[in-house]
Parts: structure tokens; C-alpha cells; sequence
């Protein structure tokens, strides 16, 4: 293992060494370094090549301008080869005691482990009550106006709609590329993160079953939707392959199962829930012919920018009325309608009346493309959609 130390140190900050940092997301950046000088392990979840990689070398140089000693950061990828000789924790012991006896740093050490879960152990165990997660999705909005120069308005919120938000798709030249990415991506998460880990008996309907709830996305299913949908093809399933083949799709973060939540008796209710896509590149580039209009990307958006915002996320039932979203952070509570324009007057009392009927006293909005911003109505308040990170 002594000979594959010296490969390490292209990919630390030791010597001057600065590797690819890409955009700087701050407000990422930001709230990991609320907890710096406590004895949690941060650790980064989320989606393949949503920029776990990039915002923890952030991370690390971010500590580097703040006068930490570059070599007392450690670094280790074990998505690259050089790293192959770490295999399970006994060996991360091993290199960690050879970084010590060749750098000598002095004080504490900060260890940064990409993809961890790449190395066996009782690592999980060792965690145990003493971390803290923090979920990392695609660019927002604001990271996409940041990234690409372009001018905050609603044709810019547009074409971050039609586009994608994962970072490195805005490194690629043409929309070819950027949808062989995407299917890369699909193809590595469905076989290497679900198929070969949990021994699938039926990849191909692995498949058909994202590719089903990427083209149902904000609408109201349930697990009996979708069997009886796949019995119509004459395909053999069953309920229970079904629910734990959307499991294992969840827990690689490519989708996120959304509750139906009864407003006034405070609870969850089982059933039909929703599903949104973590990122409208699966639907743009992979899917783009099956109907699917902007009012269901809007509010897949929408979706996304409240867990962004840290808010837990249910869809409102109350009796035969149903809110958008009810997201709640600690005490605070808001509910949202979304929806593509506020056209006329049969929209406005559509998206309204849901949120009239609500009797508590918590910010209610309604979410739309509208090119002006209209003034309250009845205490419900109208967001532009690009704007709607300024108020949430």
C-alpha cells in the first residue's frame, strides 16, 4: 500500500495542489459549516453526479482559506482507482496511519471519504447516532442563473426547466451529448446501484417502472395503479415486487415518494401519493414524447426547491379538496398551489379555493409562470416561479 501513497497527492490540497473545485455552491457550503467544531460526521447523500464530489473539495478548500494547514485535510475518492487499495475500514486504518508518518500534521486531522459506502466494514456501525445528513440535489434556480450568466427572469426559469440541473451537464456541447450523459447516469444507477446490490430477478422491469413514474411524476398513483397499468401490458408482477422495486429507486434518490397528508386531522393518510423526478433531465432528455405539460414540471420544481429549502414535503388532502404541497419546517408551516398560468377567472377559483378552505392562520401561496405579479387575494399571496426562493 506504501507504493500507491504517493499517487494520493493529486488529488489532496498538499504542496500548493489545488484540485477541480467546479461551481462554488455556497448555500451548500454554508450550512455544512454551521456544524465545523462539533464531533459529527457530515455526511453527503444524494443522487449520483449531483456534486457530492465537488461541494466536499469545496468544503476542504473552503477550510484552507481559513487558515486550516493543507496537510492536515485528507482526501480519498474511492471512486478512482488509485484508491482500490482501500477495500474495507482495516485498510482506510492503514493508509490513514501512513498519511500521518508522511505528512506529520499537527493537531486535528479532517478526513473526507468520497463515496464511503465503497468501503466494507462496520462503518455504518462506527456512524451510529453520531452523524448528520445533508441531502445535496441538482442545481437550483439561482445555481443555474449563477453558472450560465443568464438574466433572472421567467424566459431564464424556462429554459431551466427544458434543461437539466445536473452539474455537468453544462460542460457538454449540444443536447446529443447531454442526453447520452443522462442515460449514463440512469443506466450506471438502475445496474450498479439496484440491480447487481439487491440481485434483481427482472432489470427490464426495473426500468419500465422508473421510466413509469418519470411520465407520471406530480400526478396522484398508487402501487395498485401501477400493477394493474403492467397487467394490462401482460406482464407478470406483483404488488410486492412493485413496492420494492420503487424502494430501491427511491433510496438511489432518483425519485422521492411525496405522503398525502389530511390537513385538519393532522396525519398522514396511505394510499395514493406522488412521486417527483429529482431532476427534469430524466423526463428532457430520455422521455420527451409522452405528454407532459409545463404546469407538471412546475410543480415537480416546486417540489424540489422546498427540500432545498429544508422543508418536509405532503400533499394537502381535505375532504374532496387537495393543496399542491403542505411543507413544514419545525414549526413553521406553508401550503402551495402550483400552477402553469392564472388564466382566467375558472383558473383562479381552482387554484384558490383549496387554500381558502384551510382555517389556520399559516402563509398560503399560489405558485405560477404569470408574466405580472398579482396582489393578494384573500390573504392567499401569488409567487412567480422564479421567484419563489426569495420567499420560502
Amino acid at each position: 500500500m506504501e507504493e500507491n501513497f504517493a499517487l494520493l497527492t493529486k488529488y489532496n490540497f498538499w504542496n500548493g495542489n489545488v484540485p477541480e473545485l467546479g461551481f462554488i455552491r455556497v448555500g451548500y457550503t454554508d450550512k455544512i459549516f454551521d456544524y465545523i467544531g462539533n464531533r459529527l460526521v457530515k455526511v453527503l447523500v444524494g443522487q449520483r453526479r449531483a456534486g457530492k464530489s465537488y461541494i466536499l473539495r469545496q468544503i476542504a478548500y473552503r477550510l484552507v482559506q481559513d487558515g486550516i494547514n493543507p496537510q492536515n485535510i485528507f482526501y480519498i475518492n474511492k471512486e478512482f482507482t488509485d484508491f482500490d487499495c482501500v477495500k474495507d475500514y482495516h485498510d482506510l486504518e492503514i493508509l490513514l496511519k501512513q498519511y500521518k508518518e508522511a505528512l506529520k500534521p499537527v493537531g486535528k486531522v479532517w478526513l473526507f471519504i468520497d463515496e464511503i459506502q465503497n468501503v466494507t466494514g462496520e462503518l455504518a456501525t462506527l456512524l451510529s447516532g453520531r452523524y448528520v445528513n445533508f441531502e445535496i440535489f441538482p442545481f437550483s434556480y439561482q445555481e443555474y442563473i449563477g453558472i450560465t450568466g443568464k438574466d433572472d427572469h421567467r424566459q431564464s426559469y424556462l429554459d431551466y426547466m427544458e434543461s437539466g440541473a445536473l452539474p455537468e451537464l453544462f460542460i457538454l456541447p449540444n443536447n446529443e451529448t447531454r442526453r447520452n450523459y443522462v442515460a449514463a447516469i440512469k443506466d450506471t444507477v438502475l445496474l450498479r446501484d439496484i440491480i447487481q446490490r439487491n440481485s434483481i430477478k427482472d432489470p427490464k422491469l426495473l426500468e419500465d417502472i422508473f421510466i413509469y413514474l418519470v411520465n407520471n411524476a406530480s400526478n396522484l398513483i398508487s402501487i395498485t395503479n401501477i400493477l394493474n397499468f403492467f397487467k394490462s401490458k401482460k406482464r407478470k408482477t406483483t404488488y410486492d415486487t412493485i413496492s420494492n422495486y420503487i424502494g430501491y429507486i427511491e433510496d438511489t434518490f432518483l425519485i422521492h415518494k411525496v405522503e398525502r397528508y389530511d390537513i385538519r386531522g393532522k396525519e398522514t393518510i396511505s394510499g395514493n401519493c406522488k412521486y417527483y423526478i429529482n431532476d427534469l433531465a430524466y423526463k428532457n432528455y430520455l422521455y420527451p414524447g409522452f405528454a407532459y405539460g409545463i404546469g407538471y414540471k412546475l410543480e415537480n420544481l416546486v417540489y424540489l426547491q422546498l427540500r432545498r429549502s429544508g422543508y418536509d414535503v405532503y400533499v394537502g388532502a381535505m375532504r374532496d379538496k387537495e393543496v399542491d404541497f403542505v411543507a413544514m419546517k419545525g414549526d413553521h408551516i406553508l401550503y402551495l398551489q402550483s400552477t402553469y398560468l392564472l388564466s382566467d377567472e375558472q383558473t383562479v377559483r381552482r387554484e384558490y379555493a383549496p387554500l381558502e378552505a384551510i382555517q389556520d392562520n399559516y402563509d398560503k401561496y399560489v405558485v405560477s409562470f404569470d408574466e405580472i405579479s398579482y396582489p393578494s387575494n384573500k390573504g392567499i399571496k401569488h409567487i412567480q416561479a422564479w421567484k419563489l426562493a426569495e420567499v420560502i
